[in-house]
């Protein structure tokens, strides 16, 4: 268990901007920052966070909370997971005992195939440094490929012994489950016997963005014709290969900071790049490139490098990746090494200047880097280069900006020697045939939406009172603890018996305010979720002289905390838009806390009277008696009533 004091401690430590920062790219917006949801595939930012309120809010899903709950909902971490995690990241020492046999045994199964590839890296690291077989075999190929110890440890690099079952023993004998060490791949289990997927080979743990391990890659060093020179881990609950980018948690910082992304295709391309000091760099580990892989990218910056080897044949079939970053809206740059180099061997024959140097003057736009890759296959073959032509037009097509696109297309013009006219009637095909496919699948959506819609009868209203109670919620969050001076409203009669609503100045504090005059009213609220969340904030604010919101948050459970952000960040929404660039500058809100407060109380007020008259009219509809005088004159003084509050609230207003 982690002590009280060390939560605390994190909490009041642990920064949401800068942690999510790691994840996903954010832009200043006002006082608060946005930024691509890294929860849903989108081009237009709808993920906010609030530094002052330390909370965040993805509109597109619906999601949000704490820094705590962007880990666990992200990293899919639990709570412990999630505190030992910003721990680490901020230098807070953390106690906790070790877990027992039955706890592991209860522990979910995402938790333990995690345990699991954590014990699997220590091992292949312990076995790298202290048995002979890992040093003069696995040791020996990381130093004749340059790396130093440093980068070893840092990559957490290994290597697994020549041994049937050497490492399925050890984690069997340590209490691992043979289920767990099944479904992570690292054991092969037949019939009656098992044994180790990696067997001699050097290793490569494979980790997600915050650090966990999710899988491995695995290098033979023998001359075995049979096995295969790279093998991965196998697609399991936490490894998706496509999904995953070798080096991304080394490399986010560095590709947030650069704005810009290498990528790679090994392993050791990345390790060799980071040590040259080249640190925003990553692989798809020898898979073809992704879109899940390029939108992980995308958080981060909106640039990316490809890097490929001098071997020319490899190219063409790379062609593709490009369109899908394109695709993706991104700005895309190529460049390659000379014959028989590769990313790996050049940075370790070059230094830091040479290689920084040689990017910077080698990396071509993907136009110019296709054209040139193409033109030479097709320069004496008119009908080739009618091809290559429309091939490089239909990777145009694929990129979201019109303007992007009109550039591509001008520069396209001048280096395959065709008239822009042509370029833009093929483009003007390429995307009537893609509006066309748009189109039917519009069609056929729109079909089955009509059919499920079509019998509905009424339009879904406004649902006043929880809107109303939605901001009490919110004020007592933001306010409850504050003084204010209060104009109460006591109802007299004057000289002429007519009710009138006399003003009286009152100090108090928000929340005591709040809850007099619901209590005074005997009004309720009808919101179960809001209602749990009111007598919660109540008693935390009558107890607590201190209340700090972003304390309350840490401190309630997470379907709460959820609720809480979603009120409080809902008037963030609009500046998730650039309103201002087109002319349109949304209202400030100018209230007197005072004034919120009187005019929400007032018109929950006004809506219950509403409510209460239109009870009284269908009494009498359904009565239909000629004795109805006594609920006609409870009619008039509540409409009366309103009529009065109603001036009220226009003074407010």
């Amino acid at each position: 268990m982690i002590s009280p004091t060390t939560i605390d401690q994190v909490f009041e430590t642990a920064r949401v901007e800068e942690v999510i920062g790691d994840f996903v790219q954010l832009k200043k917006a006002g006082s608060n920052f946005k930024g691509l949801s890294p929860f849903s595939d989108e081009r237009s930012p709808s993920f906010m966070v609030s530094p002052v309120k330390q909370i965040w809010k993805d509109f597109s899903s619906g999601k949000g909370g704490n820094v705590v709950a962007f880990l666990m909902e992200h990293e899919h971490f639990t709570y412990p997971e999630a505190i030992k995690y910003l721990a680490k990241k901020y230098n807070i020492e953390i106690e906790e005992t070790e877990q027992s046999d039955e706890q592991k045994e209860q522990a979910s199964e995402r938790e333990s195939l995690y345990l699991v590839s954590e014990f699997a890296s220590s091992y292949f690291q312990n076995i790298l440094y202290k048995t002979d077989q890992g040093k003069s075999i696995g040791l020996s190929y990381f130093k004749e490929r340059g790396f130093t110890n440093e980068t070893i440890k840092e990559f957490d690099l290994g290597y697994s012994l020549d041994d049937w079952s050497a490492f399925t023993d050890a984690a069997l004998k340590k209490g691992y489950q043979l289920e767990f060490l099944e479904k992570t791949g690292l054991t092969i289990v037949k019939e009656e016997k098992q044994f180790d997927r990696f067997k001699g080979r050097v290793m490569f743990p494979i980790k997600s963005m915050s650090g966990r391990i999710l899988g491995f890659g695995g290098r033979i060093l023998t001359n075995d014709k049979k096995a295969a020179k790279y093998l991965n881990s196998p697609e399991s609950p936490i490894y998706h290969k496509s999904k995953v980018l070798y080096g991304i948690y080394m490399a986010k910082q560095s590709i947030a900071k650069e704005d810009n992304c290498y990528l790679v295709e090994g392993y050791t391309d990345v390790i060799q790049f980071h040590q040259r000091g080249i640190k925003n760099v990553v692989s798809s580990s020898g898979t073809a490139l992704t879109s899940e892989q390029i939108r992980l990218i995308n958080r981060l910056t909106k640039n990316i490098t490809v890097l490929f080897d001098g071997d020319a044949a490899g190219l063409r079939a790379s062609l593709r990746g490009i369109d899908l970053i394109l695709e993706q809206g991104m700005n895309v740059k190529v460049c390659t090494f000379p014959e028989g180099e590769d990313p790996d061997s050049f940075a370790r024959e070059n230094s830091l200047e040479e290689l920084t140097l040689y990017l910077e003057e080698n990396a071509k736009d993907f136009i110019q880097f296709k054209a040139s890759v193409l033109y030479e296959e097709s320069k004496n073959d008119p009908i080739k280069k009618a091809e290559t032509i429309r091939d490089i037009v239909n990777s145009i097509s694929k990129i979201p900006d019109r303007i992007k696109k009109e550039i591509y297309i001008q520069e396209c013009a001048k280096i395959m020697d065709i008239s822009e006219g042509v370029l833009f009637s093929t483009l003007a095909q390429i995307n009537k045939k893609d509006i066309q496919e748009a189109d039917k699948k519009y069609k056929r959506d729109y079909q089955k939406s009509f059919e499920v819609i079509k019998n509905k009868q009424t339009v879904e209203k406004v649902d006043v009172q929880y809107v109303l109670e939605r901001e009490i919620i919110k004020i007592l969050l933001l306010y409850g603890n504050k003084t204010e001076d209060f104009e109460d409203l006591i109802l007299k009669e004057n000289d002429l018996g007519e009710l009138i609503l006399e003003p009286v100045i009152q100090e108090a504090k928000v929340f005591e305010k709040v809850f007099l005059d619901l209590q005074e009213d005997e009004m309720e609220f009808t919101n179960e979720k809001f209602k749990h969340l009111y007598y919660t904030i109540i008693d935390e604010l009558n107890k607590h002289a201190d209340f700090n919101l972003k304390s309350f948050i840490n401190k309630v459970d997470g379907d709460m905390a959820s609720e809480i952000t979603t009120i409080l960040m809902e008037d963030e929404r609009y500046t998730l838009d650039d309103w201002n660039r087109m002319n349109i500058f949304p209202k400030e809100k100018n209230h007197t806390v005072a004034q919120l407060v009187s005019e929400t109380i007032l018109s929950l007020r006004c809506f219950l009277i509403d409510q209460k008259v239109k009870q009284f009219q269908a009494e009498t509809l359904k009565n239909k008696t000629s004795s109805n005088t006594s609920v006609l004159e409870e009619v008039k003084d509540y409409s009366g009533l309103k009529m009065l509050l109603s001036r009220k609230l226009n003074r407010v207003l």
